[in-house]
């Protein structure tokens, strides 16, 4: 009984700290984050995602797409490049100096003085700058995935395991018909796709008059019998619609890139 006070104190420390490191500092630190402004312009990112992207959000998380698919590119780091942009007065001497130049897979400090040497020439140029990383080589995006990317994101989908690739660019892609037969065929698609098929999204039902504008023109071995088609539900348009919102590829500050 005497030690119940000290016991109790030391529980109560430990639940308070873990509650400021897990809930309370991210929360001072992203809890008013705001949209940002894309690199060199004046446009804002990001935006609101649509309705029916909301609501393919919901369908995204019932179906547990979570469970093998993230949504986070990491980098591991950048490369500067130079491009000439005008050749000045004297475009031979500026040539000249080029062809000795490396002007690629450069440091940032390499970048300004290999861009000074050819402006003391009479050049111009710029510096573009381009990640680096596994997921970046695999296509997956062009810059690491940063806090903004998620502003209006509830609940944020962030995944930790890639039995799939990963979605964080899904939609510059791909379009809409490809998710559509990416969700109810995955092989057709993709050979030796993992990804079970998503098909009670989906409707067959026998042709009427006329065949219906959204039917997904399949092969002969995952086509339904003569005289019926294959239509999306709203359930399987709104996770497309999600799924193509998905477009983390605008430079910002906080993850400069050349798009």
């Amino acid at each position: 009984m005497k030690n119940s006070f000290w016991i109790f104190l030391a529980v109560f420390v430990a639940l308070s700290g873990s509650w400021c490191g897990f809930v309370l500092a991210p929360e001072l630190q992203l809890g008013g984050a705001k949209q940002t402004t894309i690199l060199n312009t004046s446009d804002v990112y990001p935006v609101g995602r649509p309705g029916e992207a909301i609501q393919g959000l919901l369908v995204y998380r019932a179906n547990g797409c979570a469970a093998c698919h993230t949504e986070q590119v990491r980098q591991t780091g950048m490369t500067c490049g130079v491009t000439l942009t005008d050749a000045g007065k004297n475009p031979e001497a500026v040539t000249n100096l080029i062809s000795s130049l490396k002007l690629t897979g450069l440091t940032k400090e390499e970048a300004d003085a290999a861009s000074a040497k050819i402006t003391a020439a009479g050049g111009k140029t710029e510096i573009h700058i381009a990640a680096t990383g596994p997921d970046i080589v695999r296509g997956w995006g062009m810059r690491q995935s940063v806090a903004e990317d998620y502003l209006y994101d509830k609940p944020v989908q962030l995944g930790n395991l890639r039995a799939g690739p990963d979605l964080a660019n899904a939609g510059a892609r791909a379009d809409a018909n490809w998710q559509l037969l990416h969700l109810y065929a995955p092989k057709r698609v993709v050979k030796g796709s993992t990804m079970p098929p998503f098909r009670y999204l989906f409707e067959v039902r026998r042709i009427g008059r006329e065949s219906s504008p959204d039917a997904l023109k399949l092969p002969p071995e995952f086509a339904p019998p003569a005289g019926y088609e294959v239509v999306p539900r709203p359930e399987a348009k709104q996770l497309a619609a999600y799924l193509l919102s998905l477009r983390a590829n605008v430079p910002l500050y906080s993850a400069p890139v050349a798009p």
